[in-house]
């Protein structure tokens, strides 16, 4: 299969890191000068993240209108879950990462459960020891948050702390970029309609799990297929999934 669009980062895991590195910042760049799909955009960094900084997850939270946080791409279903649970419980390291603007770094969460309370054990139940969460930022504004999380206790984790807000940063600009004039009321429209965007991806994913009993990775995995294959957004998938009138497993 080949990704249609702009800056496709490859899948296959024994690419030279350096190779991925450069196709991921190329996928940054085409943001600039070119439309692209917000949340497909995200979901490609997510998996990049993931080989990039060698973590065994990743995902991205953004600000909604109202400045609340959601969940707009993650490399795995469990990643997702627990993306959701920190703001259902309104406690963990990427909700301070953002609330502060700042990167939090905890490379053994058996120490942070006094601080996190709720979040750590969770966390642990999901396979997860460590974590370092950067803020998505342009200058002092902050619209999101990524999160790396580790299957194992980290050291050392001050170089991938540094590649991962780069590549946070530059995808923050790739976000926000828009003409000056109108730059507050695009701003909210591209968030919001990402957000919304996921809504309706989540709904398509439940309907494909159901229908054709898989979970819900596969049911994502079909959608994006789909949309590569045909040069489609996912939104738009994921629409015509909701609606009745796709089936992306059978197609």
């Amino acid at each position: 299969m080949t990704d249609s669009g702009a800056g496709a980062v490859p899948s296959a895991v024994d690419m030279p890191r350096d190779s991925v590195l450069a196709d991921t910042f190329v996928m940054l760049a085409d943001t600039l000068v070119d439309d692209y799909d917000v949340v497909e955009f995200l979901q490609r960094l997510a998996g990049a993240c993931v080989h990039l900084l060698g973590a065994t997850a990743a995902g991205l939270l953004l600000a909604d209108q109202r400045g609340g946080l959601a969940v707009v791409a993650s490399s795995s279903e469990e990643t997702r879950l627990l993306e959701v649970f920190q703001l259902q419980s309104n406690e963990g390291p990427c909700l301070d990462c953002v609330s502060s603007g700042a990167p939090v770094v905890c490379s053994d969460l058996d120490d942070e459960k006094q601080r996190w309370p709720r979040f750590v054990p969770v966390a642990a139940d999901a396979g997860f020891r460590a974590v370092v969460a950067v803020p998505m930022r342009l200058r002092s504004e902050v619209v999101g948050g990524l999160n790396l999380f580790y299957a194992t206790p980290q050291a050392g984790f001050v170089p991938d702390q540094r590649l991962a807000q780069a590549l946070a940063d530059v995808a923050t600009i790739g976000i926000l970029q828009q003409r000056a004039s109108h730059r507050s009321l695009v701003l909210v429209e591209q968030l919001q309609q990402a957000l919304n965007s996921r809504v309706t991806i989540e709904q398509a994913k439940g309907v494909l799990a159901e229908r054709h009993s898989i979970d819900m990775d596969a049911a994502f995995a079909s959608i994006r297929h789909y949309a590569r294959n045909h040069n489609e957004k996912l939104t738009k998938v994921a629409l015509a999934v909701v609606g009745g009138d796709l089936d992306p497993v059978s197609a």
